[in-house]
């Protein structure tokens, strides 16, 4: 089904997604979904027969993991991008073959689904990149169907610390966050989600952290999250933020490298991400 409108496509503009849509990307959303599967899809089943939309689904990344805890249900994988939805068909297809996924080319801020459509709706990495929260989530909540669920998990680049400890690096993700409110989304989004979920009309809305801690003794998340997801989606926004003056190549080079130094054997890393679930009322 291909429902795009004018209005979706200048919403992917508008969002200014400052990561990019290159391969390179689609790998590190990848890794980093599969690296972290246990921490924030734990907690994360939907019983045989419901209706699941995932909007937003991007290349893929989440769908498979989704798909995996949840075998009986019947999901709707939903993203603005046309690219993105193809490489996320072809992600499924290859690693949950026989997987229920029906594609859908849309715009989340006008959803192509009649009222009270979906049991549940997931929802991840995606709000940080919108410059309107709220709106997206009343959309949802409107094709969620009375007592159905919200799941929402995004990350907050606040939450990032690391030895060694290095001013060019905290520079450095600083200037991504700058980048990132500067196309209309918000890299710090992850401890506003209670308040936005409640402005958006849910109840009984619970929001927990899922924080990432990596170390020598945890070489797994030292390969998949510090080396293999973060540093390169900071690294990712160095031309960008020399361009707009934040900063010069030596400095930002500089920082990088610190960055890299927190993997090394004397190097920690801290992340949190934060995973909310709430409910549509029974009452509009």
């Amino acid at each position: 089904m291909d429902t795009t409108t004018k209005a979706g496509t200048e919403q992917r503009r508008a969002a200014g997604y400052v990561h990019g849509y290159s391969t390179g990307e689609a790998r590190r959303l990848g890794e980093q979904a599969d690296t972290l599967a246990a921490l924030l899809h734990a907690g994360t089943r939907y019983p045989a027969g419901s209706r699941v939309l995932e909007a937003g689904c991007g290349v893929g990344a989440q769908t498979v993991h989704l798909v995996a805890a949840s075998p009986g249900a019947q999901f709707v994988a939903l993203d603005v991008s046309a690219d993105s939805l193809a490489r996320a068909r072809s992600r499924v297809a290859a690693q949950a073959p026989g997987a229920r996924v029906e594609w859908v080319h849309g715009d989340l801020f006008r959803l192509p689904f009649p009222d009270d459509s979906f049991d549940h709706v997931f929802v991840c990495f995606v709000l940080e990149h919108l410059a309107d929260p709220v709106r997206a989530l009343r959309e949802v909540r409107r094709v969620l169907r009375p007592a159905g669920t919200m799941t929402v998990i995004e990350g907050d680049h606040g939450s990032a610390f690391f030895h060694p400890d290095s001013a060019h690096a905290r520079a450095a993700i600083g200037h991504q966050v700058r980048l990132q409110a500067a196309a209309g989304g918000d890299a710090l989004l992850g401890r506003r989600l209670h308040p936005l979920l409640t402005r958006a009309g849910y109840a009984d809305v619970s929001v927990a952290p899922r924080t990432v801690y990596a170390d020598p003794s945890r070489p797994d998340l030292v390969a998949g999250f510090t080396r293999g997801t973060f540093i390169p989606m900071i690294e990712s926004a160095g031309d960008q933020a020399v361009a707009a003056g934040l900063t010069t190549p030596a400095d930002w080079a500089r920082g990088i490298a610190d960055l890299r130094r927190t993997a090394g054997q004397d190097g920690t890393f801290h992340y949190t991400f934060f995973k909310a679930v709430a409910m549509r009322p029974d009452r509009p």
